[in-house]
């Protein structure tokens, strides 16, 4: 009885363990996405950090000139004094009412909904002649690699209209389509859309030859190469030439808008630069860097949750 009995002790115990070491790799797993989660989080405050370093560096330099005497406060306002009065630079902003005849700068949204109105208007032309040039761009560049008689008979085209500098479409874009958002969208569109499709074409033709040989091998169609294996081959070099090219767009846009769209970023620049304000210059300019970070830091977001598989080299090349 008592064998029996410190047997069955012995298979209590022994069944009481398995439990415990079977939560041992599900505690250490928790352990290590707790950890992982905290210095990613760490990673972030200090990329904040090392960005706010960097811009009050720059401003701090830039107050010191003032300080030193070595800027003119009239020609060169140093961050303080046209980031000073938020409110006195914002009623410039007040373009949505008082383009129209018999409006005055009092009428309208306040100042900081105007500031509010304007830059969303200028983004979102951004963003709309952006994703237009983007699917034009890469469905053409792929229909030149697809088709030898599309090849044939658009690429020469593409390849003589891309040296054309965007300027010289603003009054093709002003007889196509007048004054309003379409203009300066097809400014955008037209600055990007060339460029992006000799890009499209030079990945395209980069794309590792294995790659086609192994889904040949595998009987894939051409339809199904160009699908499943060319256009994801390409995916990174491409988002990587839509963020060099998201700069380019801010540009032509805001020439677009000194036109007289009706209201955006580039009629206030055009407003202070007639009205001699250069402290409503560089709160423009500021508004636009701020605009433009916000939207390139999002771009690189969708591109590391899109391109999920690469790498990150960053640290290893510094490390070299």
């Amino acid at each position: 009885m008592a064998v029996v009995t410190r047997d069955g002790d012995t298979a209590t115990a022994a069944g009481a363990s398995r439990p415990a070491a079977a939560s041992r790799p599900m505690a250490s797993r928790l352990f290590a996405s707790r950890l992982f989660s905290s210095m990613a989080g760490l990673d972030l405050l200090a990329r904040i950090w090392w960005t706010c370093l960097s811009i009050s560096l720059f401003a701090g330099l830039w107050e010191f000139c003032w300080a030193m005497g070595w800027a003119d406060p009239k020609l060169l306002p140093p961050p303080h004094i046209f980031l000073g009065n938020i409110a006195e630079q914002g009623k410039f902003f007040n373009t949505a009412t008082r383009w129209q005849v018999g409006s005055s700068m009092t009428e309208g949204p306040s100042a900081f909904e105007s500031v509010l109105i304007t830059a969303g208007a200028t983004t979102a032309r951004v963003f709309v002649g952006l994703v237009l040039a983007s699917v034009l761009a890469i469905g053409v560049g792929v229909l030149v690699r697809y088709h030898r008689v599309f090849d044939r008979l658009v690429l020469p085209t593409i390849t003589l209209l891309s040296p054309v500098s965007p300027i010289a479409w603003l009054p093709v874009a002003i007889f196509l389509f007048g004054i309003g958002n379409a203009p300066a969208i097809f400014m955008v569109v037209v600055a990007l859309f060339f460029h992006m499709v000799l890009a499209t074409i030079n990945q395209i033709d980069g794309v590792n030859g294995n790659l086609i040989n192994v889904a040949r091998t595998m009987g894939a169609s051409k339809p199904q190469i160009y699908a499943r294996v060319i256009v994801p081959a390409i995916l990174p070099g491409m988002l990587a030439v839509l963020r060099l090219n998201l700069f380019g767009a801010w540009m032509v846009v805001l020439v677009a808008e000194s036109t007289g769209v009706g209201y955006g970023i580039g009629q206030v620049i055009m407003l202070a630069r007639n009205t001699f304000n250069p402290s409503l210059v560089f709160f423009t300019i500021a508004i636009i860097g701020v605009l433009g970070f916000v939207f390139d830091w999002l771009l690189r977001i969708a591109q590391r949750r899109i391109l999920y598989w690469l790498p990150d080299t960053t640290e290893r090349l510094r490390g070299l």
